[in-house]
């Protein structure tokens, strides 16, 4: 034994560095598994390298200032200065083409509008809330008016990290905002102190029955016990993979996250692409009710826009019964947090700007716009897109990937493999060490006051006092030179309904405002 001890501490560093090299070689040439590893052994595994670091190479020394989807490089960067608190300006004028096809305007005012000594926005210069309460219309025992139109969109724990979703809800109570749950279910981490809107889908996470149905005792008990629950939100779909049931793969299910979805530890949890509760819209109808009846909570549904023949059945039933959804949120095909396949992400459900047009015009066909609060969901986290958003109809905006980016997400789109290099999207504890809380937290809030206090200007600029008072002649779209450009109202053939409002110190005395005002 000594001897061949002695004899391999006499092996040069060098000659190790050979026989190991060797043996990778030889093990490639024998397998069979990967093309370029046997052709070229040992060099064929730089190929595989560079391409597992592909994104981070293109999103840092390849792709241009605006080149880069989903995010671009001056989108990510504005998100990362604001969440810091840092200088988000940008100096010599803009790079983007302001004149490529659908490039879009803010026709601001001659006078922009003033605001004085007492007014809110003087006090707080980032205060706004939604002009709508939900739940107002229908009479739900405990509506519900959001202290802020930026939120926390549909993200699970168990998709995320505990520590990610524990920072979100921490950010959201500090920025008066609400959280979204997913339809991971309600965990301790959304009990931060956040407003949350509790969501469920397929699945029925967290108000499971031990058939995989729903149990409305479960939803009854979960609202009881947690207070700060002020709305529940049903998805029919989302817009990364409508039709589609969503998939958390067993590597990142828990003995937590399983206990909380009522599932089986390591077991990949797929969700089917349709309710158990209800099959068609009437028996929906019933199903919202029994759950606003029991909650005495507003509920809403959310979906990716497609065919309109059922959300017309939809409409002509509220219209016919006075019952029906207190909040529709509209999620864009741009797809987001959720894993799904090229094909659905890429081709299935219209993007948002078409989808929420389309909805949003035939509810007001039916004369109820005025009743229900639209929600956007789909790359609006930006001021200047959200001030489209509003002019065609929503009320409020929810954001999923840049929040995410508020809180240290750096877009290397590997959030299906349980490999977050942030640990934001994974499970594992080695990870999710790099995030601390109490700091991603205080980053998250700072990126929702950033956007809100820009959006207020982009809305003074425009001369009014909050962003509902919008109209779609407010922006215009590119078509080609200015002489062809449209207003949103010659694009998507309709005129928004104007949104009740009198001041913002009105929005701030409502007794139904969340957050901690």
């Amino acid at each position: 034994m000594d001897t061949i001890l002695s004899f391999l501490s006499s092996i040069s560093w060098w000659l190790w560095i050979i026989i190991v090299l060797a043996i990778v070689a030889i093990r490639d040439v024998f397998q069979k598994n990967h093309t370029i590893s046997h052709n070229y052994p040992i060099a064929g595994h730089f190929r595989y390298l560079l391409e597992s670091i592909g994104p981070e190479l293109r999103q840092y020394f390849v792709a241009n200032n605006r080149e880069e989807l989903p995010f671009n490089r001056i989108e990510r960067s504005w998100i990362y200065a604001s969440a810091k608190n840092e200088n988000n300006y940008e100096g010599f004028g803009t790079d983007r083409d302001i004149y490529a096809h659908q490039h879009m305007f803010i026709n601001n005012a001659m006078f922009p509008y003033k605001i004085n000594d007492n007014h809110p926005n003087t006090i707080d210069n980032s205060f706004l809330p939604c002009a709508k309460v939900i739940g107002a219309h229908n009479k739900r025992r405990k509506p519900f008016r959001p202290a802020s139109i930026i939120n926390v969109s549909a993200m699970s724990f168990g998709s995320l990290s505990a520590k990610a979703v524990e920072s979100m809800n921490k950010g959201v109570k500090m920025a008066n905002a609400y959280h979204n749950t997913g339809e991971g279910g309600l965990s301790s981490h959304h009990s931060h102190g956040g407003d949350v809107v509790f969501h469920f889908g397929t699945g029925y996470f967290g108000v499971r029955a031990e058939d995989g149905g729903f149990s409305m005792e479960k939803m009854k008990k979960l609202v009881e016990d947690n207070p700060f629950i002020r709305a529940i939100e049903l998805k029919l779909s989302q817009g990364a993979k409508p039709g589609k049931g969503g998939v958390l793969p067993g590597s990142k299910i828990t003995q937590e996250i399983a206990d909380i979805r009522g599932v089986e530890v390591g077991k990949t949890v797929l969700s089917p692409p349709n309710h158990k509760a209800f099959s068609n819209i009437p028996e929906m109808v019933d199903f919202i009710e029994a759950i606003a009846e029991e909650t005495g909570l507003p509920v809403g549904i959310k979906a990716a826009i497609g065919k309109l023949d059922q959300w017309e059945e939809l409409a002509d039933l509220m219209l016919k019964t006075g019952k029906g959804p207190d909040f529709i949120t509209v999620d864009g095909g741009e797809g987001g947090t959720g894993a799904a396949p090229p094909s659905f992400a890429d081709h299935v459900s219209l993007p948002w700007v078409y989808g929420f047009g389309d909805l949003y015009k035939l509810f007001q066909t039916k004369g109820l716009s005025e009743q229900i609060v639209f929600i956007g969901s789909g790359k609006l986290g930006f001021p200047a897109k959200a001030a489209m958003a509003f002019a065609m109809g929503a009320d409020v905006i929810n954001v999923a990937r840049e929040a995410m980016m508020s809180i240290g997400c750096i877009q290397a789109q590997v959030c299906h493999t349980n490999k977050c290099p942030t640990g934001i999207a994974t499970q594992s504890k080695w990870l999710q060490n790099g995030i601390d809380p109490t700091l991603k937290s205080v980053r998250l809030a700072q990126y929702f006051k950033s956007f809100r206090k820009e959006f207020i200007e982009i809305t003074h600029a425009a001369g009014y006092e909050h962003p509902c008072q919008f109209t779609m002649d407010d922006i215009e779209i590119n078509v080609d030179d200015h002489n062809l450009s449209k207003e949103l109202s010659g694009t998507y053939g309709y005129l928004k309904t104007i949104v009740p409002f009198s001041s913002m110190q009105d929005l701030k005395n409502c007794k139904h405002l969340g957050g901690n005002y």
